[in-house]
């Protein structure tokens, strides 16, 4: 991912847009495809707690796929974790009106 969603930007810091994204996702009202949706997941997951993966010990079919939506981002760093949350945010933001 690169820092170009910045420079349309300038004056918002990524922390700033990534939240702003967050937020915008967290409130959408429409249905949202799940596979989309593990990629939120997994992109917020790395974005917020790296590559300290913890899995829920429910054995049950969400938590793994959740899982290893989140593995699949192993060693992302957190800034193009972020960036890629926004990015697909905007993805389906822009969709969805």
């Amino acid at each position: 991912m690169s820092k170009s969603l910045l420079k349309n930007n300038t004056e918002k810091d990524l922390d700033t847009l990534y939240q702003e994204a967050f937020d915008k996702i967290s409130k959408l009202k429409k249905r949202v495809a799940p596979d989309v949706m593990l990629r939120f997941y997994a992109f917020y997951k790395q974005a917020n707690f790296g590559n300290n993966f913890t899995f829920n010990s429910e054995s049950n079919l969400i938590s793994g796929f959740k899982f290893n939506a989140w593995m699949q981002l192993n060693g992302m760093s957190s800034e193009d974790a972020k960036n890629g949350y926004i990015s697909l945010a905007n993805t389906i933001l822009t969709e969805k009106n």
